[in-house]
């Protein structure tokens, strides 16, 4: 198979694309014939070995860890699933950037998402989700979420608002208008936030999701007014300290499932920031790297 593969710790300049072993799914796992694959900030913090003390990979490895694409071959004890079902989903740390990729837990893709959508939506979908839920009900309350413009931040609003919350997001400027478009209702973020919030939400803002690892975390404990209010997905060195839960994301099945279902009903929409073919993927890296990133970027296979 063709598969975008580093074979050494490094820059963009380490990915290359070749030949690879088609890989094989285990118990409990599929294969998919991938359409399209999700880059996440995971993918180069994995390749450039920024993680590799707790998240260490054999060499080569394939960067990518969610994707969409056709089942075409099931592991011992899979009976979910047929051959040909087109299903969206996570593998391992790695894997997910060629033209066949293994998945552990996967959801039916709606048929109202695009390849692209269904490729942004596992990791996306799977650690907003699991910040949501840390936090608890959410109907008739006000969730502040800190960078909101992101594939998670951006997942986290949609969701939220399907679930009845009244959502206030950060995200530069510039994004304002998307933000609005996601439903939130948006602000500025940094220094005087918690003045302008003041305007915005009178009564306070009830819980916080922070998707941004900004260092901002202190400031949202104090917005909310008391750690057990605030979750994030991001930021686990002030998380300890400040006594602030942590969601980290999961190979969960069932939340896919949750967010395909939301899908389905057209109450969340993966937004996607911009496609590269798979040839690019050295540039989709170094797009994410620079961040700024509006939704999710997306290979095409």
């Amino acid at each position: 198979m063709r598969a975008a593969r580093y074979h050494e710790y490094g820059g963009t300049d380490t990915l290359v694309v070749e030949q690879a072993p088609d890989p094989l799914p285990g118990p409990g796992e599929i294969r998919v014939r991938v359409a399209a694959a999700g880059v996440n900030p995971v993918d180069w913090k994995v390749r450039d070995g920024s993680v590799r003390d707790f998240l260490p990979v054999d060499l080569p490895a394939i960067p990518g860890r969610d994707a969409v694409g056709l089942v075409d071959m099931t592991g011992e004890g899979v009976t979910s699933v047929d051959i040909g079902d087109r299903v969206f989903g996570l593998g391992g740390v790695t894997g997910a950037t060629a033209e066949l990729a293994v998945l552990s837990a996967w959801a039916s893709a709606p048929a109202a998402w695009s390849d692209e959508e269904a490729a942004g939506a596992g990791l996306a979908s799977v650690t907003a989700l699991g910040g949501l839920k840390a936090l608890g009900r959410l109907e008739g309350r006000t969730l502040l979420v800190e960078g909101a413009a992101g594939g998670v931040g951006g997942a986290a609003v949609e969701i939220a608002r399907a679930l009845g919350a009244t959502v206030i997001g950060t995200a530069s400027e510039r994004n304002h208008a998307y933000l609005t478009s996601l439903g939130a209702v948006p602000v500025a973020y940094g220094a005087g936030l918690a003045e302008r919030l003041a305007r915005l939400a009178p009564n306070g803002v009830d819980l916080v999701l922070d998707a941004a690892a900004s260092g901002s975390l202190p400031d949202l404990v104090e917005i909310a007014g008391d750690p057990d209010r605030v979750v994030t997905v991001a930021d686990h060195v002030n998380a300890h300290r400040l006594g602030v839960r942590v969601a980290n994301a999961v190979n969960d099945s069932a939340l896919l499932a949750e967010a395909a279902a939301l899908g389905e009903q057209g109450r969340y929409v993966p937004r996607i920031d911009r496609t590269y073919p798979l040839e690019e993927i050295a540039q989709a890296h170094a797009h994410s790297e620079r961040g700024h990133v509006r939704g999710k970027i997306v290979i095409l296979l």
